[in-house]
């Protein structure tokens, strides 16, 4: 049975860019005014902290496990080996979905800079008004465009596109620290702007809690680094390193924007004034031109790195289950000059297309719905890392790679506990994060979604022995197991 491989192209400081710039995105520099008015400043602040501790415990998990199995797929194939193949196929579904969501936003959010830039330009030829929003042809042909670049620029290969990757996250980290430190130079930019810190009407622990619910969408892209995994040009030991790394820039990151938001207009009038981008609102009239260009810089570098770095993980993600004969054979197809998973690259565009057509509110509607995603795909790996150790030496295992370990044990079970935290966060009706009824629409449509493709490959997929699953998704590390 022939295994397809991809080429080991990737270095050390592009795959840290992939999951800094993919945990970046485009949200730090559309939604501060958004979350201040959840949960005021310093509250979101909080939240990201906690959720930034709380992905560490569940990057202690993947660092174990891409150590151990350096191969695409990452969940996909962690799940498959702790609980099987139709845990393995559940697993990769609601992953990919968060991925592909997440491409969507960062194509959705692109057209939304060049509406603030470029109103003029951006509003012509009007279509509708959805959700109170009105969709403009001009924005979608914006956001396609900047998917077809990006579509492009996988295809022809994971060296240039992570090598692009890193040069963008360059420029976002200065953009971000010159676009900071000028706000907190101007006699305007005050710290009195930040006042409050919390939200009034709600209490503090709600707003944190808030914030916190949405960690999983926030710090998605570190775990783009196992997908890339089998793309290496380095020892995979270094994994766990590349992630912390790109956890505790990203709320170095998130901080300053809220920071700089904050400091540049008092919060609470911005809230109010439901601005279509406070944060553009707010730089633009304490710094004019220049504050504007270097928050448009900052965002744009935001926007491409998450469109690179998830497209990167989600076509992955579909080669690797295609790979194992879940998902049509198309997905695992490789570009004949690059050896890139192309159809998954293009299907991706092609899905995350669709996301402009709905308007300004499908943001934060997939934004919820992502997080369900990421945050299954979470449990998952803390809980395959969590059946690899004892105890205590005293417990019988018939698997010679289970250790003795009882510190990484209780890490992976905390990090099933925070997994399990964010979902019932936004599951719970009594939930202040609970999701919206437009979330739970899309999430069942991508639910039963995913149901028609595993009824039309179950077939194939359970014909295959276990053994024969494991060589397909692991390859030589089905012996690891």
């Amino acid at each position: 049975m022939s295994r397809k491989t991809l080429d080991k192209t990737l270095k050390p400081h592009w795959v840290w860019a992939i999951a800094l710039g993919s945990s970046i995105g485009w949200g730090a520099f559309v939604l501060p005014v958004e979350w201040m008015g959840k949960a005021g400043p310093l509250g979101v602040i909080i939240g990201f902290a906690i959720g930034a501790i709380l992905m560490g415990l569940i990057a202690v998990s993947y660092g174990f496990l891409i150590e151990k199995f350096p191969v695409s797929g990452g969940e996909f194939a962690y799940s498959f080996i702790s609980m099987g193949k139709t845990h393995a196929f559940i697993c990769g579904w609601f992953l990919t979905l968060g991925y592909i969501c997440i491409v969507a936003l960062n194509a959705s959010a692109f057209a939304l800079m060049f509406k603030f830039v470029f109103p003029d330009f951006t509003m012509n030829f009007k279509l509708y008004s959805i959700a109170g929003w009105d969709v403009y042809l001009v924005e979608i042909l914006v956001a396609t465009v900047a998917l077809a670049f990006f579509t492009y620029l996988n295809i022809k290969g994971s060296g240039l596109s992570g090598k692009m990757q890193f040069i963008f996250c360059l420029i976002m980290l200065g953009g971000v620290f010159i676009l900071t430190t000028l706000v907190g130079g101007t006699p305007q930019g005050s710290f009195e702007n930040i006042q409050p810190l919390f939200k009034p009407e709600i209490s503090t622990l709600a707003a944190v809690l808030s914030i916190v619910a949405i960690a999983p969408w926030a710090y998605v892209g570190f775990d783009n680094i196992p997908q890339a995994a089998e793309e290496f040009n380095f020892s995979s030991k270094k994994a766990f390193s590349l992630i912390i790394l790109a956890i505790v820039f990203a709320l170095v990151l998130y901080s300053m924007m809220i920071i700089a938001t904050a400091m540049a207009n008092p919060w609470e009038q911005m809230v109010e004034a439901g601005y279509i981008w406070g944060t553009g609102a707010a730089i633009s009239d304490l710094l004019g031109t220049t504050g504007l260009f270097l928050l448009v810089l900052a965002l744009s570098m935001g926007i491409f790195t998450g469109l690179n770095g998830f497209t990167i993980s989600s076509s992955r993600l579909l080669f690797a289950m295609s790979r194992a004969k879940i998902l049509p054979p198309a997905f695992s197809k490789l570009h004949p000059k690059s050896g890139t998973p192309y159809v998954g690259i293009i299907f991706t565009a092609i899905i995350a297309s669709l996301a402009p057509w709905f308007g300004r509110e499908v943001l934060l509607w997939v934004v919820d719905m992502s997080s369900i995603g990421v945050s299954i795909a979470y449990f998952y790996t803390s809980y395959t890392a969590y059946t690899f150790y004892t105890w205590n030496s005293t417990t019988k295992v018939e698997n010679a790679n289970v250790t003795t370990n009882p510190t990484k044990k209780f890490i992976a079970l905390l990090g099933m506990t925070a997994s399990l935290v964010f979902m019932l966060l936004l599951l719970l009706p009594f939930s202040p994060a609970y999701l919206g009824v437009e979330s739970r629409i899309a999430l069942v449509i991508w639910i039963g979604l995913g149901v028609a493709f595993y009824l039309a490959n179950r077939k194939t997929y359970n014909q295959l022995s276990n053994a024969e699953l494991s060589y397909l998704i692991l390859g030589e590390n089905a012996a690891k197991k």
